[in-house]
Order: C-alpha cells, then structure tokens, then sequence
C-alpha cells in the first residue's frame, strides 16, 4: 500500500497542473457549498432569535408573515394602524403582564425608526431571553432623544450626544427631512445581532412632535410648528403599528388571541412569534433547496471533470501502466492506483474548500454583518457541514472508482495481448 501511495503522489505530481486545476474546482465547489450552508443556518437563527419572551404580537389584520416582518424585522410596511385606545385596552386586560407599543414609517439614512416607550429596554428580549443592553449612554428620557442601534452607530460615525435628522417614510429626497425637529443621541444599544442593532429608537412623544405639522404623509402648507413650541401639544399617539405583548400565564395565549380576533370594536390579529415565522421558512424554505440544489451540481460538475481529466490521460498513461505491469504490478494494484489518485484529490480539495471558506469568513465576515445583518464567524464545522462533507468525500470515492474500472480493464487487455 506505501508503495501504491508513492506512485499514485508521484504520478499526479508528473501531471500536477491539470490535477491542480482539478483540485481548485473541487475546493471551490466545496466552498460554495459550505458556505450557502452556514450562511443559511445563521439566517435561520438570526430570525428566530430576533425576538424571545413575547408571547404574541398584535397589529391590524393582515398576514402573520407580513405582521412579522414589519413589526419585528422592519422589513414592509402595515397596511394599517391600531388604534391608542386598543393598545391601551390590550395592556389593561387581566391576563397581559407588560406590553410594547411599536410605531414604524420613518427613516434616517436608510435605517428604520422605530417609535416605542421605556418598556422596550424592559422587556423586550432577544436570543435566549438576553435583554437590551446599553454600551453608553442612557435611554431616552425627553422628546427629542434618541437612541441608536450598534451598527447605526458604528455604519454612521456617531457618539452620544450627536444631533441627527430623521425622514419622513423611507426618505431619500431633503423634502421629506424632519429638519427643523433634530433628535439628540443620548445612548447607543450593545450589539445584538437582530434587526435591533439596525434601528433608531425615540419615542413615542417624538414621533407625534415630528408630525404635528404634517397630514397625510405631506408637509402642511404654511403651518411650521418648531420644536421650542412641540411641548404646549398633546403628544399621546393617536395610533401605533403594532404591540408586543407578555402575558402573565402562557397557558393564556390562546384564549387572549381569540379574544381580540373576536374583538368588534377594531379588527385587530395577534399571531404567536414561533408559528408565524414557521409560516415565514416555509415560504423561502423553496428559495434554500434551490440554493442547496445549485450548489450540490457545482459539486457534481467538479466531480465530472475530475473523472473527466483522469479518463482522458489514460490513453496517454498507458505506456505507464504497461511498465507497471511488466514490473510485476496487477491489475487490481493498478485500479488502486487510479482510485487513490482520484480520492486524493477529492480530499486536498474538500480540506482547501474547507481552508477558503474560513479566509472568506475571515475577510468578508464584517463586510457580511455590515450590509445584510448575517453575522459569520469562522467555527469548526458544524454536525450538518460534517455530513455534507462525508457526502462529498463519498461521492468522490464512487467517482474515483471508474477510472480505476477503466485502467483495470486497458491494463488486463494490454496484459492479455501477446506481444510479437
């Protein structure tokens, strides 16, 4: 077998740059498809650790995966508001333990505003039940104060005490700039890893006080009320986006949630975070096996063309085997040869895809987290990795056994053939 290993190590060695490029398309394939894995596994776990401890979220009617989105992922739009006194009704009722208005529709920079109370910094977890931490600062205490998620602040350079300008809906033209009401930073949320760390947070009063002077999404033409004189107003919220709420007994939540379903006054849904984004992966739970499936036949094509390669050089290797063969080689020594090769290769290739995959993530992990909010960090494989990698291997191993067959067969028909 030393031998064997020798001679299959010096013969890809002889023919070193085809089996390179062979060996660089493997890794590559492995690569991508590790990668689409983990970066599936992480989408999946960031979303259901957006949010921990709610027991039901609460909004106009509309879709569960569409009231999630907007509320928890601030992704959309509602298609409605409720109103004050409904979110007022829903925190008084005898089963509820602590409720979270959210009031959602404008911007700063691209990044969304998100209206609340104090409650949210009390109550609202995320993960495995972590609460809300501040990594400066205080929350916000007056009208005009704001307070930034982590990589709002660390995208947009600011500290505590900067003046910002929030836009009205998603912004994008200076018309639609709240400029004459600007927002204090008062404290800056330590990283979460949820959409939380993408978000501005003021409060309730603040996102009434920006729009005292405009109607329906429109400045009002020649009313100019300025931010000295917002506090002679009543701020209380006519309506909000959606509510939060925790309930003293989950064993409650069913019964809570037909009951405002029931509800006549205003048609309200409340929908139990874990169904609804259950709902949401099966929905693009299309969109990851296609992706799965895309990756998969990169694999295959590499596995082709490795094949490929070392059944097109067994016309030109045939002198080799033939010596092989007159120095006493077999023709099963021979199809071990060929199979070896063809598996060493599988293997330096998955172990280089392997070796990639953790430099990409080395390289483009904050780049990664900085746009699109999917954190990576380079780990050991994960169990499920581990077994698309034992996939992988064998199906190199089947693959390597038919240039084996292949050399098997040429080296028993040369072997057989008299010689004049």
């Amino acid at each position: 077998m030393k031998l064997l290993l020798r001679l299959a190590a010096r013969s890809a060695w002889n023919r070193r740059f085809t089996l390179g490029l062979m060996l660089l398309a493997i890794a590559l394939s492995t690569t991508m498809l590790l990668g689409i894995e983990r970066v599936r596994h992480e989408v999946r776990d960031g979303f259901s650790q957006s949010v921990s401890g709610t027991d039901l979220v609460v909004g106009a009617r509309t879709s569960p995966v569409q009231l999630m989105l907007y509320a928890i992922f601030r992704i959309g739009g509602a298609t409605n508001n409720i109103g004050w006194d409904s979110a007022r009704k829903l925190a008084a009722n005898p089963a509820v333990a602590w409720t979270i208005p959210l009031s959602l529709g404008d911007s700063h920079r691209g990044f969304p505003v998100l209206a609340t109370n104090n409650d949210y910094f009390r109550h609202f977890h995320y993960g495995a039940g972590q609460p809300l931490q501040l990594n400066e600062g205080q929350p916000f205490a007056s009208v005009f104060d704001t307070v930034l998620g982590a990589e709002v602040a660390q995208r947009l350079h600011y500290k505590v005490g900067d003046h910002i300008v929030l836009s009205h809906g998603m912004g994008g033209m200076h018309l639609n700039d709240h400029a004459d009401k600007p927002f204090v930073v008062t404290g800056i949320l330590a990283r979460t890893g949820t959409p939380v760390d993408r978000t501005v947070h003021i409060g309730l009063d603040g996102m009434q006080a920006i729009h005292l002077d405009w109607e329906g999404g429109a400045r009002l033409p020649g009313l100019s009320i300025s931010a000295a004189l917002v506090r002679k107003f009543d701020l209380t919220p006519k309506t909000v986006t959606a509510v939060l709420v925790g309930l003293k007994n989950r064993a409650q939540v069913f019964r809570l949630q037909r009951d405002i379903a029931d509800d006549t006054t205003e048609p309200l849904m409340a929908v139990l975070p874990g169904v609804a984004l259950d709902e949401l992966w099966q929905v693009v739970g299309v969109g990851e096996n296609a992706l799965l499936v895309v990756s998969a036949m990169v694999v295959v094509v590499g596995l082709a063309g490795l094949v490929s390669s070392i059944l097109a050089s067994l016309g030109e290797r045939r002198r080799e085997l033939a010596i092989l063969r007159s120095v006493g080689a077999r023709p099963r020594d021979v199809f071990l040869l060929l199979a070896l090769e063809g598996m060493s290769v599988m293997l330096a290739g998955v172990l280089l895809g392997l070796l990639l995959l953790t430099l990409a993530l080395f390289a483009l992990g904050p780049m990664l987290s900085a746009q699109f909010g999917v954190t990576l960090h380079p780990t050991l494989p994960a169990p499920a990795e581990i077994q698309l990698l034992l996939w992988i291997i064998f199906a190199g191993f089947i693959a390597s056994l038919l240039p084996g067959m292949r050399a098997y067969r040429l080296s028993l028909a040369d072997g057989l053939t008299p010689r004049l």
